[in-house]
């Protein structure tokens, strides 16, 4: 079986966006640990739009946003559009309950030391590997069978030559066999981030996930805080695939599902699945939003680190 997976650097145009909305999030937990965030960004071609909801007791200035987004994208012309949270939503979320609905989804397996699929895995770390050396806008790709690869690698600034270097010798390390290797297929570029395209808040959930191979419940993490479900509830699930992978430890992998109401403080449903088998002991999880967020902490500003390099498999408290 052939699985492919892709990765974008943190200079991709949907990423700068990604990283300004966490960037803002930390900003107001960074002066009220209880500001509620729901921040979209949308960027390209020298201009930025920032829209969204935030309830805060901190209200910063907005030379001081403009400054956040400027140190993070290189854009000076930028455009603010920030609301208030509903009172509609805001009043089921005070007594504790859900920011919305939606169901979310963990996932964990053994086939390397991030509990992420191989694919997925190779897809990244390739990825890492070309921005030490070219930190710009670009993608890598692996499609994986077995002990062999298929490799795509398209990096702005990045002589064709060097890209083949540097992922061959990733390979090699990895003792993996490379059947197929497209460095800037399209040939070398320089135009690239907002320059060469826009970006959207949101636009990469495979990429902060785990690949194409498991399957995505809610919605995008960046830019929310963690009242909001689709961010924590998936960070929660995550961590319970994780813990129960090291509990059965002759698994190959785990699925948690959970989901929420608007609304309401407890799951509608909790569903582990270990190796294709449902009906795994879950644990004893406060599955609650307010739980979640003093379990994993989420009410500090830690959420910029999760934009660059996806929300899973990266050494953060939901591993």
């Amino acid at each position: 079986m052939v699985r492919t997976a892709e990765v974008v650097s943190p200079n991709h145009p949907d990423k700068i966006c990604d990283r300004i909305s966490d960037a803002l999030v930390d900003e107001f937990l960074t002066g009220d640990s209880n500001s509620r965030c729901a921040i979209e960004t949308v960027g390209g071609h020298g201009k930025i739009f920032i829209t969204g909801e935030v309830t805060s007791k901190y209200k910063p200035s907005d030379s001081v946003i403009k400054n956040i987004v400027y140190n993070i994208s290189g854009v000076s012309d930028i455009t603010l559009n920030i609301s208030q949270q509903s009172p509609e939503i805001a009043q089921g979320v005070d007594t504790g309950g859900a920011g919305d609905q939606g169901i979310m989804i963990g996932y964990a397996c053994n086939d390397n030391k991030e509990y992420v699929p191989q694919e997925y895995y190779l897809a990244r770390n390739l990825n890492k590997e070309i921005y030490k050396e070219f930190p710009f806008d670009g993608k890598t790709q692996v499609s994986l069978e077995g002990k062999k690869v298929r490799v795509v690698a398209s990096f702005q600034n990045a002589p064709k030559k060097d890209l083949e270097k540097i992922c061959k010798a990733f390979f090699k390390k990895h003792k993996y066999t490379v059947e197929a290797l497209h460095c800037n297929p399209a040939g070398d570029w320089s135009l690239g981030g907002f320059d060469a395209d826009a970006g959207l808040t949101g636009r990469k959930i495979a990429v902060d996930n785990y690949g194409p191979r498991v399957p995505i419940g809610g919605g995008a993490f960046s830019g929310k805080d963690a009242t909001k479900v689709d961010r924590s509830g998936a960070y929660m699930a995550r961590r319970m695939a994780v813990d129960i992978l090291k509990k059965h430890k002759d698994a190959k992998e785990v699925l948690v599902r959970l989901a929420y109401a608007i609304g309401y403080n407890q799951p509608l449903e909790v569903t582990v699945i270990i190796d294709g088998v449902e009906g795994a002991d879950i644990g004893d999880y406060d599955l609650s939003p307010k739980g979640i967020i003093e379990f994993l902490e989420l009410d500090k500003p830690i959420f910029y680190e999760t934009s660059k390099w996806g929300h899973m498999g990266n050494n953060f408290k939901w591993l």
